[in-house]
């Protein structure tokens, strides 16, 4: 289904916010239903049934379905052009969260939340490349960009504090059904008001490249959650570990040899964008890790109710607008290097601080912490996308966002599952929440080390600074060239 008929509409120039809205709308929802569901899980189990296993599903489905699709919507983007992407996604998105609020039960909401999951890997890499493409001015790009990561930010931080409203104030049901008049309008705006850059139809397929990335994402998140009750030692997570090693050889082998591989490997080449996916997946890893770890807290430990469990969290969504703000500035100030180690620097240390959290604990000793989480998080998931964005070629944008997000949805995965198999260890809850805490930190602080090593450093291949647009523009196509693409 062509969803881009009609006219196409100009491009926006660097001023408008009208593109801006549009991407943002769809990837609110697409990470408020990674975060949402959370303070949820109780009263849908009430409803529809179903284990704790069933209940991982729900959330791991969406997690797992996100990040193994990524690249390849990220070279469908390229091939087909982002905006249809983009509207194909909304428009699937939308109907599956109709589907999912009408779920009859555990295994069609099970079902219903991979489409969701499949429909938010279209969206956000072709939301990036029509961002680069309506704001091509760099301090233009840098606060756009530094915009749609606070929306973002703001999704993830937010979501466990709408999602306990919605549940007290109705059902669980309202979680999804809040998605139905928002995807409606991002799909109207951008049909009139989105332009779309040129699609390179010489993109291809990678289905290899693709089954080999699903195994591995599946077997190391399936390994990672069966650590927690059966431990590390067993049959099943040493296997699971062994089948995603084997599965992550074999697509680097695939990319190797395919005509068209979803991720050309030449982009690893570049430090900036290497070191920006590698972060981009550590700020996922704290991030959800941490919300996870610290729903539960709040509601077992402390006693707290959907509703005060969520705005128990309001300090950290509430600092991530300001601090997003911040970070497209500084961003198109500094560039995105002095962004990164600060935020990261900040997180590290709200993430640690949070390690103070026991069963006595007063609240008012865990807010400072809380703001700084949120904080470093929203000044550095931008200046992330920025970093990576600009160490791309122009030609493979869609790819570059593709990879760094699946790094993102990857380490969400990973941080949950990581997070969960320590709260359910044999050491007890409390000592599983503060290591879970600790290596949320620890996530930061690598993030950190990364950053110096790698972003400021120019790829061999990559232009100065100072040189001009024209010989940027040819160096940028120079790596599609020499892989015959």
């Amino acid at each position: 289904m062509d969803t881009s008929l009609g006219r196409t509409p100009p491009a926006a120039g660097g001023r408008s916010w009208v593109p801006l809205l549009a991407v943002g709308l769809g990837y609110f929802m697409v990470i408020l239903d990674a975060t949402a569901v959370n303070l949820a899980l109780p009263a849908l189990s009430r409803d529809l049934g179903g284990g704790v296993t069933g209940l991982q599903w729900i959330l791991d489905g969406y997690t797992l379905a996100f990040a193994a699709l990524l690249l390849s919507a990220g070279v469908a983007g390229d091939r087909f052009g982002p905006r249809r992407v983009f509207l194909t996604g909304l428009a699937i998105f939308t109907a599956a969260s109709a589907g999912c609020a009408l779920a009859p039960g555990i295994g069609a909401l099970i079902a219903i939340r991979l489409i969701q999951g499949s429909a938010a890997a279209l969206l956000v890499p072709a939301s990036l490349s029509l961002l680069q493409a309506s704001y091509p001015d760099r301090a233009a790009r840098a606060r756009a960009v530094g915009l749609w990561g606070g929306i973002g930010g703001l999704a993830a931080a937010s979501g466990p504090v709408l999602g306990g409203a919605l549940t007290t104030a109705g059902s669980w049901r309202l979680v999804f059904a809040i998605n139905i008049p928002v995807g409606l309008l991002a799909i109207w705006i951008t049909r009139r008001r989105v332009a779309s850059p040129a699609a390179a139809r010489d993109r291809g397929a990678d289905p290899l490249g693709q089954i080999v990335a699903i195994v591995a994402l599946t077997a190391l998140t399936a390994s990672l959650i069966e650590a927690g009750p059966h431990g590390w030692a067993s049959w099943p997570v040493l296997g699971g570990l062994a089948l995603a090693a084997v599965a992550s050889a074999g697509f680097v082998g695939a990319q190797h040899r395919a005509a068209s591989p979803m991720l050309p490997l030449t982009l690893l080449r570049r430090p900036a964008l290497s070191a920006g996916t590698a972060v981009g997946l550590l700020i996922n890893l704290g991030v959800y890790g941490q919300l996870f770890a610290f729903s539960l807290y709040l509601q077992q430990i402390r006693g707290d109710s959907p509703l005060t469990a969520g705005l128990a969290l309001l300090p950290e969504a509430a600092a991530v607008p300001v601090a997003s703000v911040l970070s497209g500035r500084l961003t198109g100030r500094r560039g995105p290097r002095v962004t990164m180690i600060t935020g990261l620097s900040l997180g590290a240390a709200g993430l640690l601080g949070l390690v103070i959290a026991g069963r006595g604990t007063p609240y008012g000793l865990l807010v400072l912490p809380l703001l700084a989480a949120g904080s470093g998080m929203a000044l550095t998931m931008p200046a992330t996308t920025s970093a990576v964005l600009e160490a791309a070629p122009r030609n493979r944008s869609g790819a570059a966002s593709g990879l760094v997000n699946t790094a993102r949805q990857a380490g969400s995965a990973i941080g949950v599952a990581v997070a969960g198999s320590l709260l359910n260890g044999r050491s007890g809850f409390m000592p599983g929440l503060h290591l879970a805490l600790a290596t949320s930190g620890a996530a930061f602080g690598a993030g950190v080390v990364i950053t110096l090593a790698g972003v400021g450093r120019p790829a061999k291949d990559q232009p100065a600074a100072g040189q001009p647009e024209a010989d940027r523009i040819r160096a940028d196509a120079t790596p599609a060239v020499k892989c015959g693409h």
